[in-house]
């Protein structure tokens, strides 16, 4: 199987449905960005908190490391990568994800909808 590098997408190969099942979670280790809605389904925080003061939302979870940054002007939310480039929500043992079923939209729709290079990932087989 050809080498692909996260960081290289024209070296990525075509998204199968079996992939993640063998996979060492590469998308896992690229930036998330995530909006609102999904900071809520992923009880970060309740809509109300998000209504009253986004801002202070996001100083919150920054503070409590889970985002690393918030774009006022997009309204998009950054969750925090570990040093090694992993997901906070990537359990480093299994390599799955810990918040699976409230996952970001970003998440549900990488690669079919969004990316890089839409309907291609970063592969590596575990």
């Amino acid at each position: 199987m050809k080498i692909t590098d996260k960081d290289r997408p024209s070296t990525w190969i075509k998204y199968q449905d079996h992939f993640c099942a063998t996979c060492q979670a590469s998308c896992c280790t690229m930036p998330v960005e995530v909006k609102a809605f999904d900071i809520i389904r992923l009880g970060l925080a309740t809509e109300d908190e998000i209504n009253h003061s986004i801002k202070k939302t996001a100083k919150r979870l920054k503070k409590e490391g889970i985002i690393s940054s918030y774009r006022d002007n997009t309204d998009l939310f950054m969750i925090t990568q570990k040093s090694n480039d992993d997901c906070y929500f990537l359990d480093p043992v299994s390599r799955h994800c810990k918040v699976y079923d409230r996952r970001p939209d970003t998440c549900r729709d990488f690669p079919s909808r969004i990316g890089t290079r839409v309907t291609y990932c970063p592969y590596k087989q575990k």
